[in-house]
Formats: C-alpha cells, structure tokens, sequence
C-alpha cells in the first residue's frame, strides 16, 4: 500500500517541506515542495512561535499545492542546539536462549531504565552502539542468535519538553500534526553516509545558515553529537560590517565572489550604508579575507568539539562536509588543511532510491530533509526507539508487533531477574512494596478486631 510522507526541516534561515509517495519497491517519488524563508526561529531555536508557524505554514501549503495532497501528519526535524545526548547500558538474560526482537526491545529499555534522564527533558532516540552476547563483544545484530544473557549500550538523544512543546505548538499552528521528530544532525548523515563510513566511522559536518552541527558515527551508531551556533548567514554580517554595506549587497556579494581559490586583486563597487548615492571601489582580496577569517575560525571549534569527543582515532572514514555552507568555492581544501591526515568530502543528498527529484535539492544544503525522507522510509538505525517511542526494525519476517510498546520505567519487559543488575533500584522497589504489605495488614488486622468486638456486643 503506497503512502505519503511529509517531511518539514525547520532550519534558522530557510524551511523546506516536501511530499513524496512511498512505493512498493522502497523507492520514493517525490511529488510536491515547498521553501521559504525562515521566520521567528534564531540558531536553531523557536523565538517566536507565531511568525515560525506562519512559514512552516507557507511551505508546507506550496507543497501541497504542488503534489495535490492533503496530508496533516509530518515528520520533523529539531535543532541540534535544542538536544542533549548521554550514554546507558542495560542487561538482560534470555530465558528461552535464543534473542528476538522481544529481547533486543527489552535490554533497550533496560539500558533506557538505568539512565538518568532528568524529568524536564523527553527522549528523542535511543540508538544502541554496541550488543554483547555472553562474552562476545561488538555483536552487530544479536537477532536470532543462542544466549544466556544479552548487553546493550546505547546513545540517548533527548531535549527539554518546553523546547519542544514550542516545537509542537509552531507546527500545530501550521495545522500540522507531528508522527515523528528527528534530530537535525541525524537527518543530515542518513541523506550522506554509506555503509562504509558507517562500518569505518564517519563525522558528519553539517554547515547551515546560522548553526554548525558534528555528528559522528562509529560501530554503525551515531556515538556523538554536538551544536556551534556559526554559520554562512555570519559571514554576510561580517562582510556588511567590514565594507560598510548593507546585508542584502554583502550576501549577494558573498554569493557571487565567495572564492576561496581566487587570488586576483580585482576590485568591485559597494553602495555604502546610509548613501545609496556613493560607492565606494573595494578589492576582492579583502572580499576573501573576510570571508576565510570566519570560516576557518568556524572549522577550528569544529576540530576542537571532535577533538573533545574522544572519537577523533576509531573515525577511518573522514569527516563529511553537508549544508549549505559547502557552496563557497575551496571550502574543501581548507578544512582539508585543518583537520589533518583525514580524508574531506562535500557531499550532496544520497537520491539514489528517489524519483521526481526537482533539481534545486539534489543541493547540500537540503541533505536534512532529504534525510527526513529517507529515516521515514526505513533507513534508520537498527533496533532504535524513536521519538514515538516504537522499536524501529528491519525483520519484515518477525510475527511480533512491538510498534504498541511504548518506553516506560516500570515496563513489563524488564524482569526481576534482569533488575539484579539494577540493585540500588531493587532495593527501592522491595522498600516500597514491603511498606505497602505492613499497611495492608495493619489494615487487614483493624478490619479483623472490628468485627470481633461487634460480635462480643451481640453475644
């Protein structure tokens, strides 16, 4: 059964809703999209809910006028800036010795349980890195193989409910309603990476209008993420700044003379800001200048926050350069020279398995909501909770339906055996229920000694 997806990717300086059909063969078709500019949101955060409502509204209708779809279910992109990660680990024996998909969702959520994710913040993914069967280590995929006793250790991506109650209540107004929500970051690797990067680690580098995003890969999970809130929109307000022009020249100069190749010292004529009558004559060398001084100051806290992460020497893969950002001509030779001895690669959204792609988003500045597209139709991490809180799989054969399950502290699926691992807890719960048990006899005893005296009053 065909189905539509709508994807929307709130970015600081533009929102782009697309619409495309899922096919039988998991290919997709787009059929509709729509791209304005932002409003009301700055670094990736909402700041006004009205005006980011009133464009995601504008996209998502020039989306829809285009595909002839009515579709009101979305699944959405959230900032980086809005999201923290921390890392857990849970264990779980396997009664019956061989692990499915009802095992693999109950260390999940063991791993989830012994975390401590504080009550203001809700889960966006957990997204298990490692499984380890008995005492073989970096297992893969634990599905269908003979155990006693199964670990997992898992990235938790999580954000504070007010962040995205604002999220919601903006694309609520839209007339949206939200199915699924991903990082930012995410979206952008799974429109990016493949196999390989995945099997060898990979940072994903994602340089948008006002925010820089790193994602790292290893052992096929995102194993870090983090926010710099730079990028390309900065460059435009440096180069204002520094020519005493106004924005919309600076940005049209930075389109066209953003060469971080070119050496000639030609001149170009700026209007001045306040004197649209004067111009005044400025050399494309101090143009570059500008423009180099902030990009490789961005790429410098870039390197710092991969360095910081401690994943810097298992990534054998490189580090992807993604977003709009990419567009400035010899952007790749310099974060070549900074981050040294690792291979560098723009790279453009992955369309392979989509049709009907229009040609302004085959553009690295759309890698995110290609991303959106492709999570949604199964390109996901194996075995990752989402944001609706289902356990996200590829075993089209597996007869359990766990989609229902939803993450919970006290879930059926974490068992008194597994909670040995989980002591400090256990002795919490056995407190509470021996409290509960000497109520319910003092209770039972009360109910007891009234009876008795009614009885000696009759008799």
């Amino acid at each position: 059964m065909n189905k539509n997806i709508l994807a929307i990717d709130i970015g600081s300086t533009k929102i782009c809703a697309i619409i495309a059909e899922k096919l039988d063969n998991d290919q997709l078709q787009i059929l509709g999209h729509g791209i304005v500019k932002s409003y009301g949101i700055k670094k990736g955060s909402i700041v006004n809910i009205e005006l980011a409502s009133k464009a995601i509204k504008k996209a998502v209708s020039d989306a829809k006028r285009i595909a002839g779809s009515n579709i009101d279910t979305a699944i959405v992109s959230i900032s980086n800036s809005y999201t923290k990660s921390i890392n857990s680990s849970g264990i779980v024996n396997i009664p019956h010795k061989d692990i499915g998909i009802k095992e693999i969702h109950r260390v999940l959520n063991t791993a989830l349980y012994n975390a401590n994710v504080p009550n203001e913040y809700e889960i966006i993914h957990v997204l298990p890195y490692n499984f380890k069967v008995d005492d073989q280590n970096f297992v893969e995929d634990p599905y269908g193989m003979n155990a006693t006793r199964l670990e997992a250790e898992v990235n938790i991506i999580m954000t504070q409910k007010s962040n995205l109650s604002n999220l919601k209540k903006a694309v609520k107004s839209a007339g949206i309603d939200i199915e699924d929500i991903v990082m930012n970051g995410y979206a952008s690797s799974i429109a990016t990476i493949n196999s390989d990067d995945k099997e060898l680690g990979v940072a994903i580098i994602d340089l948008g209008g006002q925010t820089s995003t790193l994602t790292v890969y290893t052992g096929n999970a995102i194993r870090h993420s983090d926010f710099f809130g730079i990028g390309s929109n900065h460059i435009t307000s440096d180069l204002s700044i520094a020519l005493h022009t106004p924005l919309n020249i600076a940005e049209e100069i930075k389109l066209q003379y953003g060469d971080l190749t070119d050496t000639s010292m030609d001149s170009v004529e700026l209007p001045i800001i306040g004197n649209d009558d004067k111009k005044s004559l400025v050399s494309l060398d101090i143009i570059r200048d500008v423009i180099l001084a902030r990009i490789e100051e961005t790429l410098l806290i870039l390197d710092k926050m991969f360095e910081k992460s401690g994943l810097k020497e298992k990534v054998g893969s490189g580090v992807i350069l993604t977003g709009g950002g990419t567009n400035l001509k010899g952007i790749r030779d310099l974060a070549q020279s900074i981050f040294s001895n690792m291979p560098v690669r723009i790279i453009s959204p992955n369309i392979s398995n989509i049709k009907g792609m229009f040609e302004e988003l085959k553009n690295p500045a759309f890698s995110s909501v290609i991303g959106l597209l492709r999570y949604k139709n199964g390109e996901h991490a194996e075995y990752e909770i989402n944001y609706s809180q289902n356990l996200l799989h590829n075993k089209k054969d597996e007869e359990e339906n766990l989609k229902d399950i939803k993450i919970s502290a006290q879930t059926e699926y974490i068992t008194k055996e597994d909670n040995r691992f989980s002591t400090s807890r256990i002795q919490e719960n056995e407190k509470i229920s021996l409290e509960d048990m000497t109520k319910a006899d003092k209770h039972s005893n009360n109910q007891v000694n009234k009876v008795v005296t009614w009885l000696k009053q009759l008799f």
